[in-house]
């Protein structure tokens, strides 16, 4: 591959995110969304999170059962300290702590 082939490519990438990250900005008003889809991306933060935390948790192969290891233990104490608090950053914050915590300790 040339050095030209790569600088295109990176160009055409990032005119392809700019117009997708970008597109909805400068073309909403004539586009409004609807009361179901403004509804439901309120959940796209907590689907975020959950992607981003629950492979960490679950095993990679079939047939395994899931590690009982310093993250699954944050995550039980910051899925608590949700139900108390009802913050999501607090949570954030209490199961970094606790992960942090666990790993330095063992």
């Amino acid at each position: 591959m040339s050095d030209t082939y790569i600088a295109i490519i990176i160009v055409l990438m990032g005119i392809g995110s700019l117009l997708t990250r970008a597109g909805y900005l400068m073309l909403g008003q004539y586009f409004p969304l609807s009361k179901t889809v403004s509804r439901g991306l309120r959940y796209a933060p907590v689907a975020a999170l959950t992607a981003i935390v629950v492979p960490s948790l679950l095993p990679w192969t079939m047939g395994e059962w899931p590690q009982l290891g310093a993250e699954f233990f944050a995550a039980v104490v910051a899925a608590l300290a949700f139900l108390r608090v009802r913050n999501i950053l607090f949570m954030i914050a209490v199961g970094m702590a606790v992960l942090w915590l666990l790993r330095w300790i063992f």
